[in-house]
């Protein structure tokens, strides 16, 4: 059964009060022990997360942050004057993801495209992974954008990627032909936040999802409007929750055209 943005916050605070309520009455349940377990797991998990970003040891003209994944060291230089141009937790929890699930979810030679790619983190691990990568944002962030691809993958990807322009709604026949354009999948962290583009955002997802596409969203849960904008992809896409995050307050999510899970199943 299929959430509404509502319900889930609704039961994310119902389990934070059902953890204090048995800490306090019933410490030694089962029950105790089993939310215990879930905690622990999650925190284990989120340390884990955190432990792949550092810090430059010694302080440059240039202001980077680096990241442990997928066998490679990998430096993201970041600007504090704008939303893109930071690496934000969501983008670790689906870095993470993608290197932890390879197997199952294998990007060699997959036709990748990240939407939102801000300092490119995500784009540049599919990459390493062996995918097929077009990382996309603003043009204000381009030029940030592809110098961080750029650094941290030339020489170690099987594929170079590409960097492009794409403003959610504009133009997207036009850059992005339905006829010619395919991708396996469309990747996205913390695309939804407080800005007045989401309706652009969802026709942003439509025009590139084709039926056999899959989409791995990272989305932190913040205020009730944007939220509510789970709802309203869910009335184009199926959703599935992967891995949900309590203490970060993020969910990953795996979603398809909607009957394209049914349609893909075998007879």
């Amino acid at each position: 059964m299929d959430l509404t943005s509502s319900q889930h916050n609704y039961l994310q605070n119902e389990l934070g009060l059902l953890t204090a309520f048995l800490l306090q009455h019933f410490h030694g349940c089962t029950s105790f022990k089993i939310l215990k377990y879930w905690e622990k797991e999650d925190e284990q998990i989120v340390a884990e997360i955190m432990r792949r970003r550092f810090f430059p040891a010694v302080i440059t003209h240039e202001t980077w942050e680096g990241f442990h994944f997928a066998g490679h060291e990998i430096r993201i230089t970041e600007a504090t004057d704008c939303y893109g141009a930071v690496v934000w937790p969501s983008a670790l929890v689906l870095c993470y993801f993608l290197e932890t699930n390879s197997k199952q979810y294998n990007l060699v030679d997959k036709n990748v495209i990240e939407i939102g790619a801000g300092t490119g983190l995500v784009s540049i691990v599919a990459s390493l992974l062996g995918a097929f990568v077009t990382a996309t944002d603003l043009p204000e962030l381009l030029g940030n954008l592809r110098h961080n691809v750029l650094r941290n993958t030339k020489l170690k990807s099987k594929h170079q990627p590409c960097v492009k322009e794409l403003s959610w709604g504009i133009d997207l026949e036009k850059n992005f032909p339905r006829s010619s354009c395919h991708f396996d999948y469309i990747m996205a962290a913390d695309v939804v936040y407080h800005h007045p583009f989401l309706d652009e955002l969802l026709l942003t997802f439509d025009h590139l999802c084709k039926n056999d596409t899959v989409i791995l969203w990272a989305m932190k849960f913040r205020l009730e409007k944007e939220n509510k904008f789970v709802d309203r992809f869910q009335t184009l896409f199926d959703l599935e929750m992967i891995s949900n995050f309590p203490s970060l307050n993020i969910t990953l999510y795996k979603a398809m055209r909607k009957d394209s899970m049914k349609a893909s199943l075998p007879n």
